[in-house]
């Protein structure tokens, strides 16, 4: 990537928190996505983890390392990611968006799973951003697009949730999945290639396994944000794909603007 392009906005599937101590080709993709981007001047992190009724942006100058789950192994509650916080971008989050800014959130495994294998350095300052479990898809798209201008700042809109995240089909180290899980990310993968922006806002009608692929909407949300991020009109490069555990689809996707006016160079 150009020094000059805009960074692309890019949703990833984090997984199980144990993702970052397992070998599986979601892990090593993850590992090498950041040499692929390139370093930004600043990550705006849109976790499926930190939910709220109103956008709320983390405004914390150090963020701590939120271990949000239980009964894993002690390792992964030792882990920091010591990255610094991203004060002014939080704020001009907040007036872009009008999100609150929290000035002692942290970062929650959907942040920093991905980001401890895609910059270990952990010397890029990261904002979180909440998604908004009581409003639509198509409100996240409209989210996201409030943010386009951030790509062209440099910053990396970094969304993290699951292509298909169903945890009451969870079946450990299981390979391969169900058709209803499958079926989703290939109508995920068709509507996004297609640049079909209603259809993704309309997700839980326009497709018939999107229930079941998330039984509640948090892992999803992030998704339409990076897409909206991208412009009114997005084109969308998979980037990964594959699932883990039975029930988790990892699949990844980066999304910038297309045809005239679109922004991105």
């Amino acid at each position: 990537m150009s020094d000059t392009a805009p960074f692309p906005s890019v949703f990833v599937s984090h997984g199980a928190p144990t993702l970052i101590l397992e070998t599986s080709a979601g892990r090593d993709f993850l590992a090498g996505l950041g040499r692929k981007l390139g370093r930004p001047s600043a990550i705006l992190a849109v976790s499926a983890h930190w939910t709220t009724r109103v956008p709320a942006v983390s405004g914390a100058t150090a963020p701590e390392t939120i271990h949000d789950f239980y009964g894993f192994p002690d390792a992964l509650y030792r882990m920091r990611y010591a990255a610094p916080g991203a004060p002014a971008l939080a704020r001009r989050v907040a007036e872009l968006t009008g999100a609150v800014v929290d000035p002692s959130q942290g970062l929650d495994h959907g942040a920093w799973v991905p980001l401890m294998l895609m910059y270990p350095e952990a010397d890029i300052p990261v904002a979180q951003l909440s998604v908004m479990p009581y409003s639509s898809a198509a409100d996240h798209i409209a989210l996201g697009r409030s943010l386009e201008s951030l790509r062209r700042e440099g910053v990396l809109i970094l969304a993290s949730g699951g292509a298909v995240h169903n945890l009451r089909e969870f079946r450990f180290g299981g390979t391969s999945a169900a058709p209803w899980a499958t079926g989703f990310a290939g109508w995920l993968d068709k509507t996004l290639e297609a640049g079909d922006t209603e259809a993704v806002g309309n997700w839980l009608t326009a497709c018939p396994d999107a229930r079941r692929a998330h039984p509640t909407d948090e892992h999803f949300l992030p998704l339409p944000v990076a897409l909206g991020a991208a412009g009114a009109r997005p084109k969308a490069e998979r980037l990964h794909a594959g699932f883990e555990h039975g029930s988790l689809g990892m699949h990844a996707y980066a999304f910038t603007a297309s045809g005239a006016g679109g922004g991105d160079a």
